[in-house]
């Protein structure tokens, strides 16, 4: 049986799921799409899928909350996005994830 570790950090779940071969770090475009940091590859919300994410919230202060996206591509490329969540969160990550949340239902829907 494995032993369930406490995840609290985003620091530790960056890591697990890096080993989980996640290991891509993401951003919006200013074309709204998802890139890779090098900008060499990017992808329409139809081409992503969310696999998982995890949301923070700020031990001292409410404000200090996040979100990791863990994402995976129709190339099979794997990696993250993260956001800050609430008041300071960025609008193309949130608008772009909404998308892609919005097809996995639809996706869900017709199984």
């Amino acid at each position: 049986m494995e032993r369930k570790e406490e995840l609290t950090s985003l620091v530790k779940i960056l890591d697990r799921v890096r080993k989980e071969g996640y290991k891509t770090d993401f951003r919006i475009g200013k074309d709204n799409l998802l890139h890779t940091m090098d900008d060499e590859q990017k992808f329409d919300p139809e081409q992503v899928q969310i696999v998982n994410f995890y949301r923070f919230e700020g031990e001292s202060n409410p404000d200090d909350m996040a979100i990791l996206y863990v994402l995976e591509t129709n190339t099979g490329l794997k990696g993250t996005i993260s956001d800050a969540y609430g008041t300071y969160a960025d609008a193309k990550v949130q608008a772009f994830m909404k998308q892609v949340e919005d097809l996995g239902k639809k996706l869900d829907r017709h199984s």
